[in-house]
């Protein structure tokens, strides 16, 4: 399942969602191309077992913004643009940027807690992304994606089902890796735990704002 674009129209220009983009994808070629990747990601990627002790707080918030390679930018920012625009527009813009950094932060406790001995780096912006998409399927559960399937060709799926499969492949994949499975370098909790938050925090954020836009 490979989403194109989906048909739910804004009224205003997705000017954080673009900077969001430009941001993260600046930030991963610079880091990629430095000669130094595996340093940086070391320095600046989320290590569980050190958060714990409250210690490089502050990777929580970088590692949101670094990224494994090319698939793994383009999907995120693939999802991001899709979906992030309407989320943005409901929220306004100040909204919509805590509410990215507030989802990327849940996920990454989440996933601090799925594994709080590990030193193995987090890093992505999945799990603030995640968070969009949960607040996505609660906004517009009946908004539809234009999906490419393989071999059927581009299907118009509605949000409810798409996002829903999507969420049930993190719940399986985290069960596999529960039950005995190998380590899949895949952080599936953050992504649960981004998905619920963004859920959970959409519409107190959405009433909060009333009838104002851009703000």
């Amino acid at each position: 399942m490979f989403p194109l674009k989906d048909d739910n129209p804004r009224r205003t220009k997705p000017i954080l969602t673009i900077f969001l983009i430009a941001a993260n994808t600046a930030i991963f070629l610079a880091s990629y191309f430095s000669g130094s990747f595996d340093r940086i990601v070391d320095l600046y990627g989320m290590k569980p077992a050190l958060v714990v002790k409250w210690k490089e707080l502050y990777t929580i918030f970088t590692s949101m913004f670094l990224h494994g390679g090319f698939l793994h930018i383009f999907g995120n920012m693939l999802y991001l643009g899709i979906f992030g625009d309407n989320i943005e527009d409901a929220l306004g813009r100040r909204r919509f940027i805590l509410f990215y950094f507030m989802s990327g932060i849940a996920a990454s406790l989440v996933q601090v807690l799925s594994d709080p001995s590990s030193m193995v780096p987090t890093i992505g912006a999945s799990g603030a992304i995640s968070g969009v998409l949960g607040a996505y399927i609660v906004l517009y559960p009946r908004a539809r994606v234009y999906t490419y399937i393989f071999p059927f060709g581009i299907l118009m799926i509605p949000a409810i089902f798409f996002l829903g499969f999507w969420f049930l492949l993190q719940v399986i994949s985290t069960s596999y890796l529960l039950i005995g499975g190998a380590p899949s370098g895949v952080a599936y909790w953050a992504h649960i735990g981004g998905f619920i938050a963004g859920a959970l925090m959409i519409y107190p954020l959405v009433k909060s704002r009333g009838g104002r836009r851009n703000l």
